[in-house]
């Protein structure tokens, strides 16, 4: 099935896509999972964070939506969660940056007094074919970003988290099958799942559920602006399945981990990868 030939400079912006991925900006119908609570979701302009933040907001959460620089794209998630009779907040800036991380979620807890959910979900990847081209700044920037933003986040939220509350990184089918193409990106989603297998047993006796989420290939942002045409021509149609996901089809495993619903899911890593297999 593929997709067309397409390039966009990092992180891409999601409007300028063809086709504009799924978010679930017309299809999500909610049901009221998460009336009440308040989210930190990071990349949430474009993509899947996009769509979790669209679903989020309509199951009744407050959102705070973390991007690097992409303002067209988020203020437009900003008006869907407003629109969804939610508060919306959006920060801007680098979570590469341990400060950054802390204020992203002081901020959080400014305007929403607690933190029920953290979505940890930015990431930065780039295809290389060699491991000569992979830069010393690009190797450091990957993990600072993909993995050191994820620690940062949760040890600034544990105080504003309560018993219930739920913590969700965005891994990747590459944490169990890593692209060799894709080698500081693969690395980082495997420490990611890692991580949160482990903070699921720190925090359990505290009441705070963690779980990561593994993705396979999903239409966003990040494919044409970082890898080549011919792997965005084809991207996804080796899945079982015969084509890549939208983000939209991500945002329901999401909300079952950020609700009362899995409330006994905790220290997973749930496979959304269009058939190939996690082990």
């Amino acid at each position: 099935m593929g997709f067309p030939e397409q390039q966009q400079q990092v992180p891409g912006i999601q409007s300028a896509m063809t086709p504009v991925p799924d978010c679930g900006e017309q299809s999500y119908r909610d049901s009221g999972k998460l009336t009440g609570k308040s989210a930190v979701i990071t990349g949430a302009d474009s993509g899947i964070g996009r769509a979790v933040a669209i679903a989020f907001a309509r199951e009744g959460a407050d959102v705070l939506i973390s991007y690097l620089d992409e303002h067209d794209d988020a203020a437009e998630v900003g008006a869907l969660v407003e629109e969804a009779g939610r508060k919306a907040i959006l920060v801007p800036g680098d979570l590469s940056d341990p400060a950054h991380c802390r204020a992203v979620i002081e901020r959080a807890a400014g305007a929403f007094g607690t933190i029920d959910v953290l979505v940890s979900n930015a990431a930065y990847q780039m295809t290389h074919e060699t491991l000569e081209e992979i830069s010393d700044e690009e190797f450091d920037y990957t993990w600072k970003l993909n993995m050191g933003a994820y620690f940062y986040l949760v040890k600034a939220a544990l105080p504003h988290m309560r018993p219930g509350a739920s913590i969700i990184g965005s891994s990747s089918v590459n944490s169990d099958s890593p692209s060799p193409t894709l080698a500081p990106y693969a690395a980082t989603k495997a420490g990611i799942a890692n991580f949160s297998a482990s903070l699921a047993q720190l925090l359990g006796e505290r009441g705070i559920r963690v779980n990561s989420v593994a993705p396979g290939p999903i239409w966003t942002p990040l494919i044409p602006s970082t890898m080549p045409d011919k792997k965005v021509t084809a991207f996804g149609d080796s899945t079982p399945l015969g084509r890549a996901g939208q983000p939209a089809e991500l945002a329901p495993v999401y909300v079952l981990l950020a609700s009362d619903d899995g409330s006994y899911v905790s220290g997973a890593r749930v496979a959304v990868t269009g058939g190939n297999p996690i082990l």
